[in-house]
């Protein structure tokens, strides 16, 4: 065909890829991978070349063409579009919700809206309104005007109605324009002009530069730095720090032709510039598990290296990232949060210096983009957390998955709603790269797939040196408060432990995994509670801010101290949080240096790296947090970890709820004693005779994997099906319960007692929207999950063809 037509994905969540025409005058420039700038429905787009069509669309009349090729060569290769497919086929969402997760935010133009004169009119507008007149002016003198310099002129937020009796009028039209968020860093460049680059030239020049020694200064510094280095160019700024020099003395040379002034791309990415070290040598157990590993690899692609917390999983993971190294290729750390990056990063540095780099969603979007390049580039090594598996990487060899089990590598909002263990197991398979799975607790579906031999098992069961586990002590806190040995929430035998700990000059570690002073706050009188106006939940305390917060919505009130529905002024704050276990705590132990890490206090990195490096310098003597301190933090000097209230991760409604109780208790016990010294936790509960308790005491990984595999295996749960959550939301419950009763008729039509619902979660209303679930169970069979999911999208175009069931927002999550 003479003409070339493309498919093109855009970032919308739009069933189908989008066709347009290209121009014969950009049809050499069109690959796969590149973005193009089209138009749809009066917008601006960049979007990514997809395909390349072999035949012409029967249909051409209404095809559009691309305005312009945006990238000289693919942002994007066929291994990342693999991904892109699998996930979107996947995880039920389409190709362009996946694309507007991935790509950086600096790779992806905004439209924006400009407003242009009509010189036509420009006569008339002395008579318009004063507002109107001030935006036609601005107009007619700059041309080309954004919302945003509008909103700034006139001083306030609502300018469409002004835009638009301007737009009625015919003083001003509005065009679309493609707004790029990435802008090139760049910095004056000084070198020696190519006369002086000779012995002679250069005293010449020395000479004529008669009185003025800062010229003299500065031909001579250039002159020093070229002879020590192979680079002719040099930054200018650093020049003027060295020699105290200006821009008038530059200027000076410039004139005389002895320097050239030129301005150059520079990265923005910080270089590392400590000192790098060898690794410590590998213990022989560690050796051991070393040579496992590689011998595991030569037979299969996924191994997952089950190893105590404290074994030294990290100390191994090195040296198999320097094995790949030597092999030239790339290596990627995965971790489950961003937090864990700082102490992480700072150990891997020093071993691999600028070898490495760290990439994730909190980052500056210009650092994003530019390290998005890099993985085409210099960098061999990079750490970060789920968004670093979308990066173009040139010949990734190794994928390590550090604490595999962590909730926080399945994403839940917005879509696609992925788990990144499961899709960086598909990206090795587009590089043939193998995948390590670390783990002192490792996921259910890992432990099985290691027994069913699919992944490899190496196994690190003692702690590195001279350290040993924690002994871990139950509390059992109904016989406590019977004793009236409970005071403020810590048993007797907690107080005496941080008591002793801090005597000694140990810290302590204290663990409640809920944030703010207290969970609710209620009138003693009339029962009256604080409740969330946009949630069925209550508001939660925060002493220090005197406010009542939602954690969900994020609504806000002033804290009531005089009940709004009796008149009462003794309100009871009911439960305990972070917040709370700090204030009475200091209370108790004046003299103590406590502080607090969850997210009211870790909301910067600066915050959170400076929590961490004030406990690491001994700066303060008990840390109390959220699940954040159970996740691989390193600190020698922990003698004690405190477990507050054991049963409210025990309890919580959820088939999981015994698998991440026993992940979360031994994850946070493993804190303590990480070097000579013995450790010792403490676990307060109510129920000290819980299966789950009993087995993080007695560290019988063995028996808690039995048993659960046999509930879940009864019950046809994960690891032995798959689920597929439906979330329904909408404004009007009757129409949210209507809507999802007719989709799980259709539904169970088709596949039966695979479908349990509908139902109303524990919370039935989040963020002003009413809710309800189905649940659909699958059997482990590929085919029948394909079919399966067919079906599901067919089910929903029925119910999104009735006019007022189409309006209820339908969320697909799968392996929730």
């Amino acid at each position: 065909m003479s003409d070339i037509y493309i498919n093109v994905i855009l970032p919308l969540a739009i069933p189908l890829e989008t066709t347009y025409k290209v121009p014969e005058e950009l049809s050499n420039a069109i690959q796969i991978g590149v973005r193009v700038e089209v138009p749809l429905r009066n917008k601006l787009y960049a979007g990514l070349v997809h395909t390349i069509l072999e035949k012409e669309p029967e249909e051409t009349i209404k095809i559009k063409q691309i305005i312009s090729v945006l990238d000289n060569i693919p942002i994007v290769d066929d291994r990342q579009l693999k991904v892109w497919n699998w996930m979107a086929s996947y995880y039920c969402c389409t190709i362009g919700e996946v694309m507007n997760m991935v790509l950086p935010s600096g790779l992806k133009l905004n439209s924006e809206t400009i407003l242009q004169t009509n010189s036509n009119y420009l006569d008339h507008i002395d008579q318009l309104p004063d507002k109107e007149f001030l935006i036609a002016e601005a107009v007619s003198i700059q041309q080309d005007l954004s919302i945003d310099k509008v909103q700034e002129i006139i001083q306030q937020k609502t300018v469409y109605p002004h835009i638009r009796n301007l737009i009625d009028k015919g003083i001003i039209k509005i065009e679309e324009e493609l707004v790029a968020k990435y802008k090139v860093k760049t910095a004056d460049f000084i070198s020696l002009s190519p006369e002086l680059q000779s012995e002679k030239g250069f005293e010449l020049a020395l000479e004529s530069c008669g009185r003025s020694e800062k010229q003299r200064d500065l031909l001579l510094a250039l002159e020093n730095m070229s002879s020590e280095s192979e680079e002719t160019w040099f930054k200018k700024k650093e020049l003027f720090d060295l020699t105290g020099c200006n821009q008038s003395v530059a200027k000076a040379l410039i004139k005389k032709s002895f320097i050239q002034l030129e301005s150059r791309e520079v990265s923005r990415l910080k270089s590392y510039k400590g000192d790098q070290i060898k690794p410590s040598p590998l213990s022989s157990d560690q050796v051991k598990a070393v040579k496992e590993i590689r011998s595991l690899f030569a037979e299969r692609d996924h191994v997952l290296l089950y190893g105590i917390t404290g074994s030294g999983k990290t100390r191994i993971y090195i040296e198999l990232i320097i094995e790949q190294l030597n092999q030239g290729k790339q290596v990627l750390y995965l971790v489950p949060e961003i937090a864990l990056t700082t102490q992480l990063i700072q150990r891997l540095q020093k071993v691999f210096g600028d070898q490495i780099g760290l990439y994730h969603s909190r980052m500056n979007n210009n650092d994003r983009v530019e390290l998005y390049h890099e993985a085409k580039g210099s960098k061999a090594i990079f750490m970060g957390a789920r968004s670093s598996l979308f990066l173009p990487y040139k010949d990734l060899g190794l994928i390590i998955i550090d604490e595999e089990h962590d909730p926080s590598y399945k994403q839940n909002d917005p879509a696609p709603r992925y788990n990144a263990r499961d899709t960086a197991i598909y990206l090795s398979r587009q590089y043939e790269a193998k995948v390590l799975l670390g783990s002192a607790t490792p996921s259910l579906e890992t432990y099985l797939n290691t027994i069913n031999g699919k992944f490899g098992l190496v196994k690190l069961l003692k702690r590195h040196g001279e350290a040993v586990l924690p002994k871990i002590e139950v509390v059992d806190l109904r016989k406590s408060y019977e004793a009236g040995e409970v005071r403020a929430n810590f048993s007797k035998e907690l107080m005496d432990g941080i008591t002793e700990a801090l005597s000694i000059g140990e810290q302590v570690l204290l663990f409640q995994n809920r944030r703010g002073y207290a969970p609710t706050l209620r009138c003693n009188k009339c029962g009256w509670n604080a409740g969330c106006p946009n949630c069925d939940l209550s508001l939660t305390v925060h002493q220090y801010f005197q406010e009542l917060r939602c954690h969900y919505c994020s609504h806000r009130e002033r804290l009531e101290h005089v009940c709004p529905d009796c008149g009462n002024n003794r309100l009871s704050k009911l439960g305990f949080g972070t917040e709370k276990i700090e204030d009475e705590l200091q209370s108790m132990l004046p003299a103590a240096k406590i502080a607090r890490m969850d997210y009211d206090t870790t909301k910067t990195k600066a915050n959170y790296e400076r929590i961490l490096s004030d406990f690491e310098l001994k700066k303060i003597d008990v840390l109390v947090g959220t699940q954040m301190v159970t996740k691989g933090l390193d600190f020698e000097n922990i003698s004690l970890v405190g477990i507050l209230n054991a049963d409210k991760s025990l309890f919580f409604p959820d088939f999981r709820a015994s698998e991440r109780a026993f992940q979360l208790f031994t994850q946070v016990a493993g804190r303590a004693g990480r070097r000579i010294k013995q450790g010792k936790v403490i676990l307060q509960t109510f129920s000290p005779a819980h299966d789950v308790i009993n087995e993080t005491v007695s560290n019988n990984i063995t028996r808690f994997y039995k048993r659960e595999l046999h509930e879940r295996n009864s019950f046809l749960y994960p690891p032995y099906y798959r689920l597929v959550c439906l979330t329904l939301k909408h404004k009007t419950p009757i129409t949210v319960r209507e809507t999802a009763n007719n989709l799980a008729k259709i539904l169970k039509q088709k596949l039966g007692k695979r479908i349990l619902g509908p139902t109303q979660p524990g919370v039935a209303r989040l963020r002003g929207m009413y809710i309800e679930q189905i649940m659909i169970k699958m059997e482990r069979n590929g085919k029948a999950i394909k079919a399966i999911k067919e079906i599901l999208h067919y089910s929903i175009q029925e119910i999104k063809k009735d006019k007022i069931m189409k309006s209820v927002r339908i969320i697909i999550d799968v392996d929730p």
